[in-house]
């Protein structure tokens, strides 16, 4: 696909994009680029202090962005049917600006086949974080977005969800001492 490709230069370029997700509408970049990262947390005038999250393609890649994927957490990524994002301790290999005070990251595996073709195409992860402004509502459709989030962006993916009215992910943390918090359902 053109679009995904074009896309994908943008994100090579340390470029922000809009783009479907396997939830909703998000915005992201590159995020091995830490200079891109911070100019995400300025386009969505979001407090750098409240973490984003990244979305890997496979089980492969994620095991490449966090020093030791807990057991637990390997059980409930296979079992696992709905879009899922687990915090980790420890990650690598991504901008720091994205690791948590409490040396965490939020990273969901997915399966909706645009993201996965922009992080194939790129060979990173990507940031994913929702299209609005901080504090706004979160944008049910692309009709939804304001067109001021818009004008910020460098390239827009205007494709349409793999899915619709699909809920947030859940978000659980799992720590390398084996427990685990449900943070949203």
């Amino acid at each position: 696909m053109e679009d995904v490709r074009e896309a994908v230069t943008a994100l090579k370029k340390g470029k922000i994009i809009l783009y479907p997700t396997d939830t909703i509408y998000g915005i992201g970049c590159d995020a091995t680029n830490y200079d891109a990262v911070e100019e995400l947390y300025k386009i969505k005038e979001r407090d750098p202090a409240k973490s984003l999250i990244i979305l890997v393609d496979s089980f492969d890649m994620l095991d490449r962005y966090i020093e030791e994927v807990p057991e637990m957490a390997w059980q409930v990524l296979k079992l696992n049917k709905k879009p899922l994002t687990i915090i980790y301790d420890r990650p690598k290999a991504v901008a720091e600006n994205l690791i948590a005070t409490d040396n965490t990251l939020a990273i969901r595996v997915t399966n909706d086949p645009v993201c996965r073709a922009l992080i194939r195409g790129l060979r990173k992860p990507i940031v994913s974080t929702s299209a609005n402004l901080s504090g706004e509502k979160t944008p049910v459709g692309f009709i939804d977005i304001s067109e001021e989030l818009k004008s910020r962006i460098d390239h827009i993916l205007d494709l349409p969800l793999a899915k619709t009215n699909v809920p947030p992910s859940s978000i659980i943390k799992i720590s390398n001492d084996g427990t685990m918090k449900i943070l949203r359902k």
